[in-house]
C-alpha cells in the first residue's frame, strides 16, 4: 500500500489570488451586489407603501425643487400641443375676443 499510495494520492489544488471585480477591500458594501451611481439620490427606488407613506413622499417630492428649464420647457410643449389639438378639431378661438 505505501508504493501505491504514491501513484493515487490526490494532487492538491493551486493556490492562486483571486479579488471580484466589484469586491470593496475596505469592507463597505457587498462584493456581489451592484449598484448605479445615483441610486442614493433617486426617491422613486424604494417607494414607500401604504397611503400614509404615499402621500408623505409625494409631498417630499413637491417640496424638492426642480430644474426650471425644465418647468419651462414642459409648459411650452404643452402649450404647443393644446394649439395643435384645437387646430385639428377646428375650434374657433375669435369667441374670447369681443367684436
Amino acid at each position: 500500500m505505501g508504493m501505491l499510495s504514491k501513484f493515487t494520492r490526490l494532487k492538491r489544488s493551486k493556490k492562486f489570488e483571486y479579488t471580484p471585480r466589484y469586491y470593496d477591500d475596505k469592507g463597505k458594501g457587498n462584493p456581489f451586489k451592484i449598484e448605479p451611481k445615483f441610486d442614493q439620490y433617486r426617491s422613486t427606488l424604494n417607494p414607500a407603501r401604504g397611503l400614509k407613506g404615499k402621500f408623505g413622499s409625494a409631498m417630499s417630492d413637491v417640496k424638492r425643487k426642480g430644474d426650471t428649464n425644465l418647468k419651462i420647457r414642459m409648459a411650452v410643449i404643452l402649450a404647443i400641443l393644446v394649439l395643435i389639438v384645437l387646430f385639428i378639431i377646428d375650434f374657433d378661438i375669435s369667441i374670447f375676443f369681443p367684436n
